[in-house]
């Protein structure tokens, strides 16, 4: 299968923004991946160990009045973002697994840098209360000032910290 063209980001982004208007509308939330991803781990910690998710006041909360974690809207959310994100990667003739990194640097340090990376990412985004698509997007929606803020914090540490890894990619 030839590779497709990327989609064009402007359109691409009026489509985020339906996609985001429809969630809205349907589910009464905005977009938002870390709080499926904690459903997620609910549950993991749930099917290991049932006494300890019973006796504790933080995961005994997600289960209040019979709830599953793994039917909340937000880890469906997610579980659709990896199976749509797949599809379109077999459409568009990209699926395959690839470690993208700088010739300078070994395989071994990339993974730990993303691995840390995402670790970090996570942290930030429990201290937050919320990931980039909830806390930005979704507040940037609403016109809230925190979403805004959000951003604009985002990007900027983007940048700050660009210049201390670009030996990663350069």
């Amino acid at each position: 299968m030839q590779k497709r063209k990327y989609m064009n980001p402007y359109f691409a982004g009026i489509l985020l923004g339906l996609v985001l208007l429809s969630a809205m509308y349907f589910s009464g939330r905005g977009l938002g991946a870390s709080g499926g991803l904690k459903y997620a781990v609910v549950a993991a910690v749930d099917a290991i160990d049932k006494t300890h998710v019973a006796e504790s006041p933080y995961y005994s909360k997600y289960f209040e009045n019979g709830e599953k974690p793994l039917k909340n809207w937000l880890f469906l959310e997610v579980l659709g973002m990896v199976l749509g994100g797949f599809i379109s990667g077999a459409f568009s003739g990209r699926l395959k697994f690839k470690l993208e990194k700088s010739p300078n640097i070994t395989n071994k340090t990339r993974l730990l840098f993303a691995f840390l990376g995402g670790v970090f990412f996570v942290y930030g985004a429990q201290l937050a209360r919320g990931c980039t698509s909830g806390a930005a997007l979704s507040g940037m929606a609403v016109l809230s000032v925190a979403g805004f803020v959000t951003m604009i914090s985002i990007f900027g540490s983007a940048y700050l910290f660009a210049w201390f890894f670009r030996k990663l990619w350069i």
